[in-house]
């Protein structure tokens, strides 16, 4: 009777450890960003996604050097219901900027500013 106990309770203990690396293997991800971070980190203010360390590595994202995540997997198996979450399947794409196509209105020349908007015109000419 006392063994049954005793396995069990090793059964508990083990089932918890394996939980609690499995949960420490958990990084969360930005809509648009290129890094992973803790939960805490100050740039998961306006998007979270949860992610495996091992899934961002592989997608390429890189650590956060603010909130400085781990970098290294455990050995522990991951939860097959945390990767049911991801939202983000690639990496975002980088958007470059380009000058304002508009011409001024005083001089007639083009536009000297710097846009990332897809219509190619900055603020001022939108």
């Amino acid at each position: 009777m006392q063994n049954s106990v005793k396995y069990c309770l090793l059964l508990f203990l083990l089932i918890s450890c394996a939980q609690i690396q499995t949960e420490a293997q958990t990084v969360y991800i930005t809509k648009t960003g290129r890094k992973y971070h803790k939960e805490t980190c100050r740039y998961l203010n306006h998007s979270k996604y949860p992610l495996t360390l091992s899934k961002a590595k592989e997608r390429g994202y890189e650590a956060c050097k603010v909130c400085k995540p781990a970098t290294k997997t455990t050995g522990a198996k991951v939860d097959s219901d945390s990767t049911k979450i991801i939202v983000s399947p690639t990496p975002p794409k980088v958007v470059k900027a380009v000058r304002c196509s508009a011409k001024t209105r005083s001089t007639g020349s083009r536009c000297k500013r710097m846009t990332k908007n897809a219509n190619g015109k900055c603020w001022q000419h939108q």
